[in-house]
């Protein structure tokens, strides 16, 4: 009985030396892996199907919605949010009423030294849903700060007044004055 109790502390002393040799050698690995991870392409946050409101006075001013948004912050002076499923953002006026929409197959939020840069791309569809025309691009960008709408690429305005394509636009942030 003896000998067989010795036994047992015996197995039982090689289990745990396995299991702690096992996990040491399994974190080695892990930490060796992490070591290889780029920080600045890797996203610090992956949010899907996001709504986003902006309001002022209990009124909404616009409305972003996205199937999957990629926040990349590594850089506090650089950060940036893509949208690489899609973006569709909606402008209301002051009176609360659906005045724009903007539609486009990606996008990108910069935030850069003080500026707030937004650029969307790929079949990019801008309706002024009051006036009601329709734009379309390959890329648009706007400036929060300076609140108005530009690209420099080729344009097809269709309007209740007829058709204009041209290369460039600029325009107010709602779509309401665009110049081609």
């Amino acid at each position: 009985m003896i000998g067989s109790d010795r036994h047992i502390g015996i197995y039982k002393m090689v289990a745990i030396a396995f299991a702690v040799a096992t996990i040491a050698v399994s974190c080695k690995n892990k930490i060796a892996q992490t070591e290889q991870i780029d920080l600045e392409a890797t996203p610090s946050q992956i949010v899907e199907n996001i709504v986003m409101v902006q309001s002022r006075n209990g009124l909404t001013e616009y409305r972003m919605q996205a199937p999957v948004l990629m926040r990349y912050d590594s850089d506090p002076k650089d950060s940036y949010d893509i949208f690489p499923e899609g973006l569709n953002v909606y402008g209301y006026n002051e009176e609360g009423l659906l005045e724009t929409s903007i539609v486009s197959d990606e996008a990108k939020h910069t935030i850069k030294d003080g500026e707030d840069m937004w650029s969307a791309y790929g079949n990019v569809i801008i309706k002024n849903f009051i006036k009601g025309e329709q734009m379309e691009t390959d890329t648009i960008f706007w400036d929060q700060k300076e609140k108005k709408i530009y690209t420099h690429c080729y344009v097809k305005l269709f309007s209740p007044d007829g058709f204009m394509q041209g290369v460039g636009m600029e325009s107010d942030e709602m779509a309401r004055n665009a110049v081609l």
